[in-house]
């Protein structure tokens, strides 16, 4: 099935694949990140669309990821 990962905040598409295990995938997103080359991401949500190209029906599995917020170190309070 084809996969296309697609940032939430930017609509920017980082990625286009075939994956044969959909389920693995979505399974390994939604863990703690999601790291390219060019950046680190969190799993936002998915979704299964089915388009219509030259008479046969083709899914594709979009992945939607938000950019990583950084974690400040807070001081305790006492």
């Amino acid at each position: 099935m084809n996969v296309v990962f697609v940032v939430t905040e930017t609509a920017e598409e980082v990625l286009e694949m075939v994956s044969n295990d959909v389920a693995g995938l979505l399974e390994a997103v939604k863990g703690e990140s999601v790291s390219f080359p060019f950046g680190t991401f969190q799993y936002d949500c998915h979704t299964l669309d089915h388009y219509l190209v030259d008479g046969v029906y083709r899914q594709e599995l979009v992945i939607y990821l938000k950019s990583e917020q950084k974690k400040t170190p807070t001081m305790p309070q006492f």
